[in-house]
């Protein structure tokens, strides 16, 4: 008799002693699928064990990196804890990313304002009463620079969570680099730059479709000539997650969009592993430990996969699949916030466990307003407790080998897979944005969610039970200036007199007519950047020749 045959025989014997069905309560994954009351070898028995771990799992570092992306991973070196802040104005973002400095934030994240996001000045009238209100207010490269004073560029990595206007703003970081005479081999971070998320989940959109894939492949080409130590891109599913869509779809359409940068950046002639090692990844992190654990682990299988078979990489740094992550804040409540600091440190556990490479912690009070810095400040410490008080960090991969967690790996890797193969039978991701299948379908999923929790079929603690009947927790909450719009307007009312404006007119008119060549956009952009036209300005000129999107 095999081992597999005796540890059939033998759960079967240990079934019919304890387990009585008629006692047990059902459970079932996110996506449906029923769960076992115990998993055993068994669960992953389809080839021989040792074959088996070779092929799906192997080891930490190489292919197809289930494991984690390096060999020794904590051991050898930390995540980056990279809180997301930006508030106000440029002095305000700037006093907090010294003050999170000190206490140890390896990384920064910049928090941009609406306005800046979609390209409107904070003098537009369009840009209301919304300047400085969930991030910091950028207009010119003045902003920046005072953004980044007294911080040296060379010796921290920085996160732009920016994406229609993120060749600007690379601009602005580059000239600002330069200005100070560093050399752009020496700045690093990661650039959003994903546009195709926005349509479906965020909304930010400016440029319809085809000229935005345009503007993120400028990028992508950009930095993989100038700025080496840049990823050019965090391929995001975290957002189509917090709009609602399920786990599986938040994998899937995140490595399906993955798949249309990849062909986008192809067609310029550049080869795959000249600019696939410095693609990154968002994910974001929810309450069901062992579901997302295995998310992240069958994730990074799955894109080492595409990367190798269908665009015949042959570089193992092109497979790695790197990640940042976040707590799913859409899990955070307003009501009794403080019990987000529960699920705070749950889901940056989950972030641990699963490899990544650099962590956001959300503030408790990130449901119903800007964080404090208190908030900020417990947020970081949530982390640092985890890295430098826990055992974590001791092993690589410390959850792997759990035939539950293995199991739910494999299920979620054919579920995703199962997933692209709908999406490319329906023409992809660009056609599926364009006609607004897959915003239906996200809409749909969060629907259906919602309805569980007003049905109390999905328990929200203090919200839908165990609701307390003391009256609301005193918590401090951050208060706005509210005189960042007047001060920007002023700032930028006196860059505008100071500069050479008939020389921003020229530039302004480069970039028209680059736009309506094949040529790439960064260069014009740096040079209008570094003479202080706006973002507004810029914005206004690409308009002029792509359009604006049209939601169908």
């Amino acid at each position: 008799m095999s081992n597999s045959e005796k540890i059939a025989k033998e759960q079967q014997r240990w079934a019919l002693k304890h387990m009585d069905v008629s006692t047990q309560k059902p459970a079932t994954t996110s996506w449906g699928s029923d769960l076992e009351l115990i998993y055993t070898p068994q669960h992953s028995a389809e080839k021989s064990l040792d074959q088996e771990y070779l092929e799906k799992s192997g080891f930490p570092g190489q292919y197809p990196f289930t494991r984690g992306v390096y060999p020794t991973m904590y051991r050898g070196r930390l995540w980056t804890m990279r809180q997301y802040a930006g508030i106000g104005t440029p002095e305000e973002t700037n006093a907090r990313f010294l003050s999170l400095l000190d206490q140890g934030q390896t990384g920064l994240s910049v928090a941009f304002d609406l306005p800046t996001q979609i390209g409107f000045d904070s003098d537009d009238p369009l840009a209301g009463e919304e300047v400085g209100k969930v991030g910091v207010a950028v207009d010119t490269l003045k902003d920046m620079e005072i953004i980044f004073k007294n911080i040296p560029l060379d010796k921290i990595t920085t996160s732009f969570t920016v994406n229609p206007t993120a060749a600007i703003i690379l601009a602005m970081y580059v000239v600002l680099a330069q200005n100070r005479g560093i050399s752009l081999d020496k700045i690093g971070g990661t650039l959003q730059n994903d546009i195709l998320k926005e349509y479906l989940a965020r909304g930010t959109q400016i440029y319809p479709p085809e000229p935005s894939l345009r503007l993120t492949a400028d990028v992508i080409e950009y930095c993989n000539s100038e700025i080496p130590r840049m990823n050019t891109i965090s391929i995001c599913g975290y957002h189509m997650r917090e709009a609602g869509c399920s786990l599986i779809q938040e994998s899937a359409y995140c490595l399906a969009n993955a798949i249309i940068y990849v062909e986008e950046v192809l067609k310029r002639g550049i080869h795959i592993d000249e600019f696939a090692p410095r693609l990154s990844f968002l994910l974001s992190c929810g309450m069901n430990i062992f579901e997302e654990v295995a998310k992240f682990r069958a994730t990074r299988r799955l894109w080492a996969k595409i990367i190798k078979d269908r665009f015949n990489s042959k570089d193992e740094k092109s497979m790695r699949l790197r990640m940042f992550s976040g707590c799913s804040a859409s899990a955070f409540t307003d009501k009794e916030p403080l019990n987000n600091i529960s699920r705070g440190t749950i889901m940056t556990m989950v972030a641990v466990l699963s490899g990544c490479q650099a962590i956001h912690t959300t503030a408790y009070d990130e449901a119903y307003a800007v964080p404090t810095e208190e908030s900020t400040r417990v947020a970081l410490r949530t982390q640092q407790i985890i890295a430098y008080e826990t055992d974590a960090v001791s092993v690589v991969d410390p959850m792997g080998g759990s035939y539950f967690l293995e199991h739910l790996t494999d299920e979620i890797e054919k579920e995703v897979e199962k997933e692209i193969i709908r999406i490319e039978a329906k023409g992809g991701m660009k056609k599926g944005i364009m006609n607004g299948l897959f915003q239906r379908d996200i809409a749909k999923k969060a629907y259906e969610e919602e309805k569980k929790v007003q049905k109390g079929k999905k328990i929200i603690v203090g919200v839908n039970k165990f609701v307390s009947t003391e009256k609301e927790y005193d918590v401090q909450i951050f208060q706005a200036n509210p005189n960042v719009k007047k001060h920007q307007i002023k700032r930028l009312n006196e860059i505008k007199a100071k500069r050479d404006n008939r020389q921003v007119k020229l530039l302004l008119d480069e970039i028209r007519r680059v736009a309506r060549g094949p040529g790439n956009l960064m260069g014009p952009i740096l040079s209008a950047v570094q003479e202080y036209a706006t973002i507004g300005e810029i914005c206004k000129a690409l308009k002029e020749e792509f359009g604006e999107y049209i939601e169908v």
